[in-house]
């Protein structure tokens, strides 16, 4: 009985506990259900993300593959998918195709120049679309295209070379590769491209293959190098001192060991930007630029090609430093041409240019030397040397600075001045010659008498001078019959004329 009574009082403390965990735990399903529910709704919010595909390997299976059916537009995909089809369509266009047969992969050249033309009007259709998860597709698909290796072009030194008449060797892939230039260019420019983000695929390795494309014959490409290195340059200024220092070396290699770059003249357009741009004081860094860059590039012989462009980065010098004119007037001296009328015409022109901006002190710490050489062009039997170097009396202020130095420039001149006046064949110059004469003659008559005086005298030296070697020649002709009749040589050859001939004797045999 007791065993029965306990055994029944145990069963039912169980059972009076056995509610409570019941409700307890029907408590926790509801928490738990309720939690499932609230979650369920979050998880089915996030739309499914594609994983981007990797880069593509280029070869013609991998071509194959990617052309075999076309991609759709980025009108017929939802927003969401529009940034995996701009990867998908960039490498699509990393492919690249031989132009020099025109009957080659027909249908797969017109596929990507359509889809090159989505990619730039995609790129301009809003904002949002250069980020940095496409920045290495991008890149990519830049690179394959545009960095190749140029054909070997003409040589400037040859003399039948005319750049003004030679038609230049246009690039075949140029249908594509204008795209190419112009997707870039929208992707250096837009407001999406993140220049501390950029700069790791922009990079230095990247400038220095844009600046080895300026070399290609076609100027459409370089005019596209010029617009996107002048961008790159402005936007990226973390890469500025390397642009500037890469310049110089491909001027460096141009000027000491080729002669022959057909980008020089753009490179230099560029750098008229960059130096107008040049804060004040001028750095060190930029002067030396000037002096071992920009100044020895006056020496090769197809300068006339980029003189342009030089002239203006050597005057934006001298126009931020006037200090500048001495040392640049003095080598621009050095490099002056001996037997090449054309580059001496572009050198009196630039000259012009410089003296326009030479301050007095500077003028006549280079005078002698400049004048000099004046003499030597006024002198010149090429009449458009010696116009041009005629010329330089008709700009007012290098006439005030004649004027102020006239006791040292006159009596270097006025012997060039003179004997153009009485010899040089050109009409047009014999008339300048004159007007030089009496714009000195009225400026100061009593230095230009002074001059010729001492002219005078020294033609004067000059003929005695001439007499006596004539008469010198005569005495020893004179003493070489006497001695030639003494010995009895035949056939001996003594010639009296008013100029110096050989004597020639036959030897005995």
């Amino acid at each position: 009985m007791l065993r029965s009574l306990k055994a029944s009082l145990k069963s039912g403390k169980k059972a009076s506990s056995s509610p409570k965990e019941e409700a307890q735990a029907v408590t926790n399903k509801q928490t738990t259900s309720t939690t499932v529910k609230q979650a369920a709704p979050a998880a089915s919010k996030q739309p499914t993300v594609k994983e981007k595909p990797g880069l593509p390997v280029i070869n013609e299976e991998s071509l194959r593959h990617y052309y075999a059916e076309p991609l759709p537009s980025f009108r017929d995909v939802p927003p969401a998918e529009k940034q995996l089809l701009f990867v998908q369509k960039l490498h699509l266009c990393s492919f690249t195709f031989d132009f020099t047969d025109p009957t080659k992969h027909v249908r797969e050249k017109e596929i990507k120049r359509q889809t090159l033309l989505e990619l730039v009007d995609y790129a301009n259709s809003g904002q949002g679309k250069f980020t940095e998860a496409v920045s290495e597709d991008i890149i990519f698909m830049l690179s394959q295209n545009l960095f190749r290796t140029l054909p070997p072009s003409r040589s400037h030194d040859v003399d039948n070379f005319d750049p003004e008449e030679e038609e230049p060797t246009l690039e075949p892939a140029w249908p594509h590769l204008q795209i190419v230039y112009e997707f870039l260019l929208r992707y250096v420019v837009s407001n999406d491209t993140d220049a501390k983000v950029a700069k790791k695929y922009i990079d230095q390795h990247f400038v220095l293959k844009l600046l080895e494309l300026f070399d290609s014959e076609d100027p459409r490409e370089r005019d596209y190098l010029k617009t996107i290195l002048h961008r790159v340059y402005g936007k990226f200024m973390v890469h500025r001192p390397f642009v500037r220092k890469a310049i110089n070396n491909v001027f460096y290699r141009f000027i000491f060991e080729t002669e022959h770059h057909n980008g020089v003249a753009e490179l230099l357009e560029i750098l008229g930007s960059i130096i107008n741009g040049f804060a004040l004081p001028l750095k060190e860094e930029h002067k030396q630029f000037l002096t071992r860059a920009l100044m020895p590039l006056h020496k090769p012989k197809c300068v006339a090609m980029y003189h342009q462009q030089l002239a203006y980065c050597v005057t934006q010098f001298v126009e931020k430093d006037p200090k500048l004119a001495e040392p640049v007037l003095l080598q621009l001296l050095k490099f002056w041409p001996l037997t090449n009328s054309q580059k001496e015409v572009l050198f009196l022109g630039e000259l012009e240019e410089i003296l326009e901006l030479t301050q007095p002190l500077e003028f006549q710490r280079v005078l002698v030397p400049l004048f000099k050489q004046l003499a030597r062009c006024l002198t010149s039997a090429h009449f458009q040397v010696a116009e041009r170097s005629l010329f330089l009396w008709n700009h007012e202020y290098i006439i005030t600075l004649v004027a102020q130095y006239r006791q040292a420039v006159l009596p270097i001149v006025f012997g060039a001045l003179e004997e153009n006046a009485a010899n040089h064949w050109n009409p047009a110059v014999h008339g300048l010659t004159c007007n030089v004469r009496k714009m000195f003659m009225e400026l100061d008559e009593q230095l230009y008498e002074e001059c010729r005086q001492r002219y005078e005298q020294e033609q004067q030296q000059k003929r005695q001078k001439e007499d006596q070697r004539q008469q010198e020649w005569k005495q020893m002709q004179s003493r070489a019959q006497k001695t030639a009749a003494a010995k009895g040589l035949p056939n001996c050859v003594v010639n009296c004329s008013s100029t110096y001939q050989p004597i020639l004797i036959r030897s005995k045999s």
